[in-house]
């Protein structure tokens, strides 16, 4: 079956399901981190690697944020060099969908990142599944760099937790990125290029509307 056939296929059910796009944290609000880097005094380019089910929504979240540079469609996390989308799909590869952020931190912080990760963009508490998406290609991830990357992380997710922003635990992993592997053309700026897919509509679109309506300091057209 193709991929566009699986996502009909999988949107189907989901609105059939009563379930339509994922709203992190039902609502409720999600605080600054405690813990971040600090701003930046001179433009430059850093790098954040997050999962979180279709890549697109991912992509697509990103791209509207203030101080990204690109964001890229990809596959981390599995043991397999130079993975496909079908492979990826099998769930045998070990890897995730995900997207690569490149960002000045002199406009926005890898927590003020995570932050927008935790609220509009994917539902934190779900294990191996977002929306109508399931397995674990599609598994919530924090793909850190360095040592800094990984301490916000974690001390985010503490924070989260203490606070309870979450009605259930969250399934985040925090685990070292190993290699990005870019995804194939017709998947990079999908949300953009195919505006009306009903998976975009449905799934994704909602995601950008939550950044900006909750975020308009952070949010860019």
């Amino acid at each position: 079956m193709s991929r566009v056939s699986v996502r009909m296929v999988a949107m189907m059910l989901t609105v059939l399901a009563g379930t339509l796009a994922c709203r992190a944290g039902s609502g409720v609000a999600v605080p600054a981190p405690v813990v971040d880097q600090a701003k930046a005094t001179a433009k430059a380019k850093e790098t954040a690697v997050v999962a979180g089910g279709c890549f697109w929504g991912i992509q697509a979240v990103f791209q509207h944020v203030k101080g990204v540079h690109n964001a890229t469609s990809g596959y981390s996390g599995g043991t397999v060099k130079n993975p496909d989308y079908e492979a990826v799909s099998s769930g045998e590869t070990g890897h995730a969908e995900s997207v690569k952020i490149v960002y000045d931190p002199s406009q926005v912080t890898y927590g003020e990142l995570l932050r927008v990760f935790f609220s509009v963009a994917l539902d934190p508490t779900e294990v191996n599944r977002q929306g109508p998406d399931s397995g674990t290609q599609y598994r919530s991830v924090i793909f850190y760099s360095n040592d800094e990357q990984k301490h916000i992380a974690e001390a985010y997710i503490a924070q989260l937790e203490q606070a309870k922003v979450f009605p259930r635990k969250i399934a985040t992993q925090v685990v070292p990125l190993q290699a990005f592997y870019e995804a194939e053309d017709y998947h990079q700026n999908y949300a953009t290029i195919h505006p009306n897919d009903p998976y975009i509509v449905y799934n994704d679109a909602p995601k950008v509307a939550n950044l900006r309506r909750e975020f308009p300091e952070l949010y860019s057209k």
